[in-house]
């Protein structure tokens, strides 16, 4: 635990060091779980979202985009549930004065019990090798049996409580558990309650006739609320998807863990209609199709992992979330819901208007059923950039600390460094950019040694390095060097756009799914 907290630490000092992640309002100390993209991080974050755009909307011909409104008429909140059901079950510690969610401190105790059933797993993997049954293995072995018991037993019991509002049992749970108090283990807690994270505002120019309003919670309702306007104006047919991409905001009281939980955070979804009695295969489809879309940004098979919900919302009749093993374990990265047609439905109830689709093959109306899937953008953020940070020991026995982000999706592409800062060297260095800048985000770079550039360029995550050094005068040709292997090349200036182009191209990358 205090090396997965040091990694973390070095997560979140890198992050403000080299300009992608600072605290909001710092000069005034700072707002709590808010926190301000930097010059590097806003880079790193639009090519997350335009990654994700590109295959969600440009790549498939039925879904198409929009941007709702943060405002929306205060009943669709109201419809969609989240006035009376948008609730956290929170536990404080009556010695530490902290404040958790009482579902997070179970399902936390549940990881660590699945864990040694992993351990037990791993440990018959290498003593059998390739004859190993895992399947076999875990449906057979007692002990392995006996903590995937535990754990989903414990699990049940928590969302039973939760969904009958029996909160002294989830209460009771904790403490036959004896679940402590993470930071100082002390095991006096409160009675757990329910907390609405909607953050109110009100619409109006004075207070007497003002609207109460809320800032959106979540993305989706803007595109439920929008469903017919775009079928009808896109002559969309069933299935068809629309996505879309922007803030959200949640009053979260147990904030924390950088910018994994934010009070202000960005969402990336997609809403996919159709046909009531097809939801199970689309859901099938979108899990793969999601899985293949984390994997081809090569942050290894082995930190994904998809969990199955327990407890499901009052909206779903499926539900998965993709985990990603964050520096602090295994935690939700993406959701995949069959949200059935709860959403249009309560929407019909409450707008009384019709949101159906009339499919003229049959000559019938009917609401379609979705399946959604909803990634949040700060958490990609995250699980990207804490992967990608490491340090590594060089064959000299030096060591260098690398951001190895996927080159697709690094802020910039290449750094262009002049050997010396005369000879007409930096003026040639600024030629290159400018014909490299059309078509890339390149930097220049002329302070300090080479080496310190190099270093200083692997840090910030930088694809390539383009030196250019006396014999570029005569030739043409420059040093070109790759991060991740540190192999240097003499390249034609000419040929520096197809190198990089092949490194870089969201196409490339994508056609790994």
């Amino acid at each position: 635990m205090a090396k997965q907290d040091d990694i973390f630490k070095n997560v979140i000092s890198h992050a403000k060091e080299y300009g992608f992640i600072f605290p909001s309002s710092e000069i005034y100390d700072g707002l709590s779980a808010v926190y301000d993209y930097a010059q590097n991080g806003v880079e790193l974050k639009k090519n997350i979202r335009e990654y994700w755009w590109k295959s969600m909307v440009q790549m498939h011909e039925n879904i198409v985009g929009i941007d709702s409104s943060i405002f929306m008429h205060p009943t669709i909140w109201k419809a969609s549930g989240h006035v009376d059901a948008f609730n956290d079950p929170l536990i404080d510690n009556k010695d530490s004065k902290k404040r958790y969610r009482a579902d997070v401190l179970i399902e936390d105790y549940c990881e660590k019990i699945y864990q040694k059933a992993q351990k037990e797993i791993e440990k018959a993997s290498k003593r059998f090798g390739e004859s190993f049954n895992e399947e076999e293995f875990i449906t057979t072995n007692p002990r392995v049996v006996e903590y995937l018991s535990r754990k989903k037993a414990i699990l049940e019991r928590m969302a039973h409580g939760l969904d009958t509002g029996d909160l002294a049992d989830v209460k009771a749970l904790i403490e036959e558990l004896e679940i402590a108090d993470p930071e100082t283990g002390s095991r006096n807690w409160t009675e757990v309650r329910q907390f609405n994270l909607m953050f109110g505002t009100k619409l109006g120019a004075s207070a007497d006739t003002a609207m109460d309003l809320y800032l959106r919670p979540e993305t989706a309702q803007g595109i439920f609320v929008n469903f017919l306007n775009v079928q009808k104006t896109g002559r969309m047919k069933i299935p068809f998807g629309i996505a879309q991409t922007g803030k959200a905001f949640r009053n979260e009281i147990v904030a924390r863990q950088f910018i994994f939980r934010m009070r202000e955070f960005e969402q990336m979804e997609m809403q996919y209609f159709v046909k009531p009695g097809e939801e199970m295969k689309w859901y099938e489809y979108w899990k793969e199709t999601r899985q293949k879309w984390h994997l081809s940004l090569g942050m290894g098979a082995e930190n994904y992992r998809f969990h199955d919900h327990e407890k499901l919302a009052h909206y779903a009749n499926a539900a998965t979330d993709i985990e990603f093993n964050f520096p602090f374990g295994f935690k939700e990265l993406e959701g995949i819901h069959s949200r059935t047609d709860f959403d249009l439905k309560a929407h019909e109830q409450h707008s009384g208007k019709k949101l159906q689709f009339f499919d003229n093959e049959t000559n019938t109306s009917y609401v379609p059923y979705v399946v959604e899937t909803s990634v949040g953008l700060d958490r990609m953020f995250l699980a990207i950039f804490s992967k990608s940070l490491q340090e590594e020991t060089l064959e000299d026995g030096t060591t260098r600390t690398v951001l190895r982000l996927p080159s697709v999706l690094a802020p910039t592409k290449a750094a262009v460094l002049p050997l010396i800062k005369r000879d007409g060297l930096p003026e040639l260095a600024h030629e290159i950019i400018e014909e490299l800048k059309w078509d890339f985000n390149v930097t220049y770079d002329e302070k300090d040694a080479v080496g310190r550039r190099y270093r200083r360029q692997d840090a910030l995550g930088t694809p390539f390095c383009i030196t250019v050094d006396h014999q570029t005068l005569e030739d043409k040709t420059v040093t070109i060097r790759h991060r991740d292997s540190m192999k240097q090349d003499r390249v034609s200036i000419t040929n520096l756009k197809n190198i990089i182009n092949d490194e870089v191209s969201i196409r490339n990358w994508l056609r790994r799914m």
